[in-house]
């Protein structure tokens, strides 16, 4: 397992102890498996970024982008191609978003939690049928 960054470790912690209105209306509706029994995680280390929310066992992440990210389209575009070739799927919503359509936004990471990827899907046949 690849070691991780100390500094951005406790960047990721200072995150936490900080969100920004934003993230804390979508915490709000996403901690504690409050999602459709899904387990999220928020400011968490993957590679050399920190994502905004994780839920691993989907292999999704969630990012709330604020004003400065229209500056660094780029880099975003960067970052999430980098996180979509270590399996995960990306899915980006503005500050706006989040503020005004909270419903609207957990419609669409619900709809993501179902198109995801297993992360470790069984051959065919060996899945268990289920009623």
């Amino acid at each position: 397992m690849p070691q991780i960054d100390p500094l951005l470790l406790d960047r990721a912690k200072r995150m936490r102890t900080q969100p920004t209105p934003f993230e804390q209306k979508l915490w709000g509706a996403l901690r504690g498996r409050r999602f459709e029994g899904v387990k999220f995680s928020r400011q968490v280390v993957i590679g050399a970024y920190i994502v905004d929310f994780v839920a691993r066992s989907h292999r999704l992440v969630v990012e709330i982008d604020g004003e400065s990210h229209g500056i660094s389209v780029g880099r975003d575009a960067q970052r999430s191609n980098w996180l979509e070739k270590q399996g995960y799927r990306v899915i980006r919503f503005t500050n706006r978003d989040v503020g005004e359509n909270l419903d609207g936004v957990l419609a669409a990471i619900g709809e993501a939690l179902g198109a995801a990827p297993h992360p470790d899907p069984l051959p065919d046949g060996e899945r268990e049928e289920r009623e």
